[in-house]
């Protein structure tokens, strides 16, 4: 499956705002799930188990990096 052909290093304004809303929905989750419940965090093409803390660490700052570049987007 091909993705849509826009590049990495310039993403629009509207792949961002995906990635932030995608950001915040993994958190809500995170959130809500039990602490016995396992938890994988994709790395490459591989996931690997952590914890629900470590990997809503994880999905928050890839949520602020992806806000940091919205920010950075409109204010150029």
């Amino acid at each position: 499956m091909s993705s849509a052909s826009t590049s990495s290093n310039s993403p629009s304004s509207a792949d961002l705002l995906k990635q932030v809303r995608s950001h915040e929905v993994a958190i809500a989750e995170l959130n809500n799930l039990s602490s016995s419940r396992a938890v994988y965090q994709r790395n490459g093409n591989i996931f690997f188990r952590t914890t629900i803390q470590k990997a809503t660490a994880f999905e928050q700052k890839l949520l602020d990096n992806a806000k940091a570049r919205m920010q950075k987007l409109s204010s150029s």
